[in-house]
């Protein structure tokens, strides 16, 4: 396990009621509604940012709207590479905030006819 990786844990763990989980196959933490909006992505971190906090992380030297498969853009999503580990945990709770308020409509059963 990487230095990044057991970064990725340690801020993890310390989000009281969030979840680590997988998403596209990579580690991911998820809030309580199911929504991810962290990921561990080779040993750089991806995190689902609005307003300000997603201008001030776009700025970072080599931080990118992050990209799952190229010319695959995932708008909101900012890739900050692990020169910026140290402001990772910020932009985790940022974005864990962010995604746990998002109101989940679960889809039902169509009424048969």
């Amino acid at each position: 396990m990487t230095k990044q990786e057991e970064l990725y844990h340690k801020i993890a763990s310390e989000l009281s009621d969030m979840q680590e989980s997988k998403m596209f196959g990579v580690l991911c933490i998820k809030s309580p509604n199911g929504k991810s909006g962290v990921m561990f992505w080779k040993d750089d971190m991806v995190f689902k940012l609005t307003g300000d906090m997603e201008k001030e992380a776009i700025t970072l030297k080599g931080a990118k709207i992050f990209e799952p498969a190229a010319g695959r853009p995932m708008n909101g999503w900012i890739l900050v590479p692990n020169a910026h580990s140290a402001k990772w945990k910020k932009y985790a709770a940022i974005a864990m905030e962010h995604v746990s308020i998002i109101e989940v409509v679960k889809k039902g059963k169509k009424p048969k006819k």
